[in-house]
């Protein structure tokens, strides 16, 4: 089987990353990695504990270790957390080396989708003025992406096939 550039979705919490990134890795026949569940996993707790007993700098670390792990394998579709693609490093073997899709919506429907949703350690204590903020300031990173999927009014199944259809003519 010939190996392709890896997959990777990019974007706010919220933006459907991890639905996505499992609809089009069944489309694909590609496996599937969310790298947060991967590092819930390889800590055997959750993101909001880590970053309460460990803090956020741990997190990142760890974040970026297994994000690389993750990018060098073949054949994947892989899902970044919201603060992944903002790392430097990250974002430049990503760019290097894989296809990346940034899923973009309207800062309202983001923060209607995070606002003070408890599983989101960063965005938990916000107000929606720095929901706001911190989705302008990621925007900068997000928009380095190959391509951007402007999501708002398309269904699962409509940015999917947008994502396959960019993907494929790669």
């Amino acid at each position: 089987m010939k190996m392709k550039k890896n997959l990777v979705l990019v974007g706010m919490m919220g933006s459907g990353k991890s639905t996505i990134g499992n609809i089009i890795s069944k489309k694909l026949n590609f496996e599937f990695i969310d790298t947060d569940y991967e590092i819930e996993k390889y800590e055997s707790i959750t993101i909001k504990k880590i970053f309460e007993i460990k803090g956020e700098v741990y997190f990142r670390k760890l974040e970026e270790k297994i994000i690389l792990k993750s990018i060098n394998l073949d054949n994947k579709v892989i899902s970044l957390g919201g603060g992944g693609f903002l790392n430097l490093n990250i974002r430049k073997k990503i760019l290097k080396k894989c296809v990346s899709f940034w899923l973009d919506w309207q800062e309202d429907t983001i923060i209607k989708r995070i606002f003070k949703n408890d599983k989101r350690p960063l965005a938990r204590h916000l107000s929606k003025l720095d929901l706001k903020d911190m989705i302008g300031q990621r925007h900068k990173y997000y928009k380095q992406a190959t391509h951007r999927i402007i999501c708002e009014n398309l269904n699962k199944k409509e940015i999917s096939d947008e994502i396959i259809k960019k993907y494929e003519i790669q």
